[in-house]
């Protein structure tokens, strides 16, 4: 079991999901998902680092349901390589094959009959599945 504070991230062209967990405790909880446009987003991720003061990093890497690579997996391990270059922590990855799917279904559960705003419901998902990917990481590190 890795010690230390986890930051997991879901990469999107447009969104990353952000989430963080404490391994030794088991839980992982979402935060706010950032906009993904190049400086504003490193900026936020250079604050964030700051703040939780993570020991390593988690990044969903999307592949189809057969599991080859295909043009997000690329763009999510170059994230994954920026995140290492830039912050000089341990960065795994975590196939995400399945989470959106899960996050899209604890959404729709905890919403129920209420209809949140299509932006605001986008960016909840996002790092619902950064939560999600995490939960996934910390099982697997178990």
């Amino acid at each position: 079991m890795p010690e230390g504070t986890v930051l997991a991230f879901d990469y999107g062209t447009k969104r990353v999901g952000v989430a963080v967990g404490e391994p030794s405790l088991g839980t992982a909880h979402a935060l706010p998902g950032i906009a993904a446009s190049g400086e504003q987003l490193m900026a936020t991720l250079d604050a964030l680092v700051a703040e939780w003061k993570p020991a390593k990093l988690v990044v969903g890497v999307p592949v189809d349901t057969a599991g080859a690579a295909h043009e997000m997996t690329r763009r999510a391990e170059r994230f994954a390589r920026q995140l290492e270059a830039r912050f000089r922590l341990p960065v795994a990855r975590v196939d995400e094959r399945y989470t959106s799917a899960e996050a899209e279904s604890r959404l729709r559960e905890a919403a129920g009959a209420r209809r949140a705003a299509k932006a605001s419901r986008e960016r909840a998902l996002d790092s619902l599945a950064a939560r999600v990917i995490l939960e996934q990481y910390l099982a697997e590190a178990a």
